[in-house]
């Protein structure tokens, strides 16, 4: 069983399945929307409409790059309070057309630059928790890669919250919390262990609902694999989500994240 701090390692790798490559594999007929009508199209977070056996569904993501080019565009996954504008103009026009949604995190955390404190950062993830809590369609929320303090949660209030295999979900990052309470980052890998922060501990902790496998018997399946089970997975909770009232669903969402 690996360490907390290796699965850290493996949730950063800039070689893991980005959002948008999730979205063009697992679903058909995606076409990508941008901008928070607003101020301007943050590339941190991508999204759009996709159809997933037939049935229309919202998909939104943190999107990263493979290489540093990419990396710099994207802002790293960090998104500024415009990205949160437009993933929640997103979910709000799925709610008009009763589309579920589906969320894909990967983030360090929300940009925590002057000009995105200056557009408001904290409010527009606030406005995304209290929006996401009383939507009237399912959401269904994966953790891709880092999940990282309020700039993971404000794509991450769903109905069910899933991780795949090799990923962090937490307040912050290891390093943070270990310059924090020692005073010395390099305690990072201790932090890591005390912080529960990878899908094994989550799931225990009930914290999440499911771990999407990204190895058999410690040998590391292909994207093609991971991606084909997870389409199954989603189609089949979809299914049953959708089997659900309005009510039903934001009553279910609520007591979820009351309990914690």
């Amino acid at each position: 069983m690996k360490e907390a701090m290796e699965i850290v390692a493996l949730s950063r790798k800039t070689s893991r399945l980005t959002a948008l490559e999730i979205m063009e594999s697992v679903f058909n007929d995606f076409i990508e929307f941008h901008g928070d009508r607003s101020f301007h199209d943050d590339k941190a977070i991508v999204g759009g409409i996709a159809t997933l056996n037939g049935q229309p569904v919202t998909v939104i993501g943190n999107q990263k790059g493979h290489e540093i080019k990419e990396n710099i565009l994207r802002n790293f996954g960090s998104p500024h309070p415009e990205g949160y504008r437009k993933a929640l103009r997103l979910m709000k026009q799925a709610e008009k057309f009763n589309r579920p949604v589906i969320t894909f995190v990967n983030t360090s955390g929300a940009y925590c630059g002057v000009e995105a404190e200056e557009r408001g950062q904290g409010e527009a993830i606030a406005r995304n928790l209290i929006e996401m809590s009383k939507l009237k369609v399912p959401i269904l929320s994966i953790i891709i890669g880092e999940g990282g303090s309020g700039g993971a949660l404000a794509l991450a209030m769903g109905n069910q919250v899933w991780m795949m295999e090799h990923t962090m979900y937490s307040v912050l990052s290891p390093e943070g919390f270990s310059s924090i309470l020692w005073k010395n980052a390099s305690r990072s890998k201790e932090a890591a262990e005390l912080m529960k922060l990878t899908a094994q501990d989550l799931l225990g902790l009930d914290v999440i609902d499911f771990i999407l496998p990204e190895t058999n018997k410690e040998e590391l399946l292909s994207h093609e694999h991971i991606l084909k089970d997870m389409r199954e997975q989603i189609s089949s909770t979809l299914k049953e989500l959708s089997t659900k009232t309005p009510e039903q669903l934001v009553e279910e969402r609520y007591q979820r994240f009351r309990k914690y």
